[in-house]
């Protein structure tokens, strides 16, 4: 009996995860993290908060699994809170969960699943795992050609968050909800009787009470909010902003300025402390530049066809792809919207993810 580590968060998504990998002849342990409780109190939705942690162990003692809790406040603080916060003082906007995944959650899964000695990892995200022989009976890893795919449920698939996944971790990687739609997920919670059937899913950044980032930041810097001039693209000053961490590319609300037309954010300027808006337009993209590139599924060519995103909730498009310098030029078919420096580009090949990195414009 292959053993597995799962990471609970208390939400409905990993206990599920954690059933149906029981359910399947795996020696299922869960483990959960301690990453920013004290903001969470409020919020028990929250992946992160001591009250999740606390649910995580009631399912796993419903399930009759082992559970443990690992701190990892020091480790969160120095790979995801600090680099968020000097990058939206920089005018960057960066993907919070994209950080911690490939710095805190996935690194400590599979430490914690050597230290064990379990053969795999598996998180509640909605992606797949592909393999040429598989492991749904717990009975071994199998070939180590190994790809990560999209979910079933287009809604819901995370595979955008994964594409920093490392070869080692992906090769032990088990996502069970991959072939599930959500519903469904629910579905099997309630029929189970498990306390985390009807927890609300949280849409907030983890360790930020009311997605108020700008509060956030605030706090823990306050010299951040720096106001500056607001230009339009003749470079005239139309406005003042409160701050450059306040705005991201394709903001419209907020701005603070008078016009007869609606103006959007077309970009920022940190070294000037300068927002330039202008037209809706102006915000479409049709070329960006996609540095620190992590590949799952490299392409054989240095120029390829590929479809790509650009945030987390959006359909990939169509692009066309070049490798130089370690670098990724990107041509979109049409224009994109508001693609931001500090977002990620993630590349598939239909429903493979090829690998992605971080869009520099």
């Amino acid at each position: 009996m292959a053993r597995v580590i799962v990471g609970m968060s208390g939400g409905v998504d990993s206990s599920v995860t954690a059933w149906l990998l029981r359910e399947c002849g795996f020696d299922v342990e869960g483990i959960s993290f301690v990453l920013w409780e004290a903001r969470n109190r409020r919020n028990p939705a929250a992946c992160c908060s001591l009250e999740a942690v606390e649910g995580a162990s009631e399912t796993a003692r419903h399930l009759g699994i082992g559970h443990l809790s690992l701190d990892v406040r020091e480790e969160f603080i120095e790979k995801v809170i600090d680099p968020f916060v000097d990058q939206y003082t920089r005018g960057l906007t960066p993907n919070p969960c994209i950080l911690c995944n490939r710095h805190i959650k996935f690194p400590f899964l599979l430490r914690e699943a050597e230290r064990r000695g379990a053969e795999f990892i598996a998180t509640g995200h909605y992606a797949r795992v592909q393999r040429n022989s598989g492991v749904a009976s717990g009975e071994g890893s199998g070939n180590l050609d190994t790809k990560l795919k999209k979910s079933i449920d287009a809604g819901k698939d995370q595979s955008y968050v994964l594409y920093g996944l490392r070869p080692e971790e992906l090769r032990r990687l088990v996502l069970p909800l991959g072939e599930y739609r959500k519903q469904e997920v629910r579905e099997i919670a309630r029929a189970m009787r498990m306390a985390a059937a009807e927890r609300p899913e949280s849409q907030e950044i983890c360790f930020i009470e009311n997605n108020n980032y700008a509060a956030f930041i605030e706090n823990l810097l306050p010299s951040a909010g720096e106001p500056g001039p607001v230009l339009d693209a003749a470079g005239q000053v139309v406005g003042t902003h409160k701050g450059i961490y306040r705005y991201t590319l394709g903001q419209r609300k907020g701005l603070g300025i008078a016009s007869l037309e609606p103006r959007y954010v077309t970009r920022i300027d940190s070294e000037r402390n300068s927002i330039v808006v202008g037209q809706k337009e102006e915000a479409r993209i049709r070329g960006i530049l996609v540095r620190d590139l992590n590949w799952l599924s490299a392409p054989r060519d240095d120029r390829f066809r590929a479809t790509v995103k650009v945030r987390s909730m959006m359909r990939d498009r169509p692009a066309s792809v070049e490798i130089s310098n370690g670098e990724a030029r990107v041509a979109f078919d049409e224009p994109q919207w508001a693609p931001a420096p500090g977002q990620s580009a993630v590349f598939y090949d239909g429903d493979t993810v090829m690998g992605g990195g971080v869009i520099t414009l």
